[in-house]
């Protein structure tokens, strides 16, 4: 749970804002969307392996 204290005279646009930033770090939206449908293992390594050689591909036109 997450406890943000509100000083006094503080602005409530201020703590909310903060309240967002502290719950984003936390990373549950993105762990809830992830969640939302199911991704099999092979697609998952598939996407990992092209990713890499995307990458791979971009380093070696920055090195030439």
């Amino acid at each position: 749970m997450l406890i943000i204290p509100i000083k006094e005279g503080e602005n409530i646009d201020r703590a909310l804002k903060r309240f967002k930033r502290k719950f984003d770090k936390t990373g549950k939206l993105r762990q809830l969307r992830k969640r939302k449908q199911f991704t099999k293992p092979s697609v998952k390594h598939r996407q990992k392996v092209l990713r890499a050689s995307y990458i791979q591909k971009k380093v070696e036109l920055d090195i030439n």
